[in-house]
């Protein structure tokens, strides 16, 4: 943020899914730092998440460390049960966990397409249904994190895109259903940042090169930056700011 200029969070207790690493760390952090308590949500490695916790603990808030695979709705309620216990409710959902199986479309079989539909898509909705329940009358926000290749054709990127296209839809949709309830929702929609998951692409060094070349603001988005915007969206500057995907992508976009 700009010298003289915060947001403040004092008091709100947040939960960032898939949080112990990449974007979701750097969500976890601003958060913190703007004064949340963050429930961080991991599936397999401990450790990265531990160290997120402990990040966000230096900021002087709490921490909470919840393991589950956000596919599994089953295991949504000792998640929430958790939060309950720890932070007696929530504020602020932010939905970032993501996966998939970057392969050609003709090489995509049913159990692809599902992992990467569950994970990315579906999984937002009995998230928020939980998090609505755990909001309260007071309202809150609920974030998804999203990606260009909802809305652009990625070489292998057919199963994850798709996904993320109905995970942004159904952002609008619930958006309109939650808006009278006080609860706001909307998604983040980040350029090529260069994270663990992008490892994954056979062409993460010239989608990097090409990115950075493109890029109109001079420089790849970094994890911040989605923070920053994440930040932003769930602060009273955006409060008539409801069923919107935000784009931060320095620009990429937009170039022809």
């Amino acid at each position: 943020m700009a010298a003289g200029f915060s947001i403040d969070l004092k008091g709100k207790r947040a939960l960032v899914t898939g949080g112990s690493r990449g974007i979701g760390r750097a969500i976890a952090i601003r958060l913190a730092e703007a004064g949340a308590d963050v429930a961080i949500n991991y599936l397999r490695n401990k450790k990265p998440a531990e160290d997120t916790a402990a990040e966000v603990r230096s900021k002087g808030v709490r921490a909470l460390l919840v393991k589950g695979n956000v596919a599994d709705p089953a295991t949504h309620d000792d998640t929430f049960a958790a939060i309950r216990d720890a932070f007696g409710g929530l504020d602020i959902l932010v939905s970032n966990a993501a996966s998939g199986v970057i392969k050609p479309a003709l090489e995509l079989t049913p159990k692809h397409w599902a992992w990467t539909m569950d994970i990315n898509a579906a999984a937002l909705l009995p998230l928020a249904q939980r998090a609505v329940g755990a909001m309260g009358e007071k309202g809150g926000h609920v974030v998804a994190v999203s990606s260009l290749g909802a809305v652009r054709a990625i070489p292998n990127y057919a199963a994850v895109g798709a996904s993320k296209a109905a995970l942004e839809s159904l952002v609008r949709h619930l958006a309109v259903e939650l808006a009278p309830r006080g609860v706001r929702v909307n998604a983040v929609s980040a350029g090529v940042v260069d994270t663990d998951a992008l490892k994954h692409f056979p062409n993460r060094d010239l989608m990097l090169s090409e990115s950075a070349r493109r890029t109109p603001a001079g420089r790849l988005v970094e994890p911040k930056d989605v923070a920053d915007a994440v930040l932003w969206l769930v602060s009273p500057l955006a409060s008539m700011v409801v069923g919107q995907t935000v784009v931060v992508d320095g620009g990429y976009s937009v170039v022809a």
